[in-house]
């Protein structure tokens, strides 16, 4: 096997494995809401869904842009892949820091003191 084929086969690999985090983070969201919805907390059902499945498409996006730096830097090496790579690259990082904005309610720079926005409805509770 070339050198060629290997580095294709681990790019697929990585690509396996981004696609099937991701799937197994949609599952356990399913079953995490289906458990809280079952106890009748619709509310906390709904936060850990979009944190466990949000927190599985951070890292099935990190194993899917592995997976293209190894192919760009290894077997693909063109001008035109390098361009491609860096636009995937900008794409899935705006979506990383959006998702991570939207679990934790603050700018991943920020420390993790900052407080999380209450919801509306919460903050008219005694």
């Amino acid at each position: 096997m070339s050198f060629t084929e290997t580095m294709e086969l681990v790019v697929k690999l990585f690509e396996l494995l981004g696609v099937g985090v991701i799937l197994v983070g949609l599952l356990m969201a399913a079953i995490q809401a289906i458990v809280l919805i079952a106890h009748r907390n619709g509310h906390l059902a709904y936060e850990r869904v979009r944190a466990t499945f949000g927190r599985s498409i951070l890292l099935g996006l990190e194993l899917l842009v592995a997976g293209d730096i190894i192919r760009t830097v290894t077997v693909d090496q063109t001008l035109d892949n390098l361009l491609v790579l860096g636009l995937l690259v900008l794409i899935r990082t705006f979506l990383s820091w959006s998702l991570e904005v939207e679990i934790d309610g603050r700018w991943p720079w920020q420390s993790s003191t900052a407080r999380k926005p209450v919801p509306q409805d919460e903050q008219t509770r005694p």
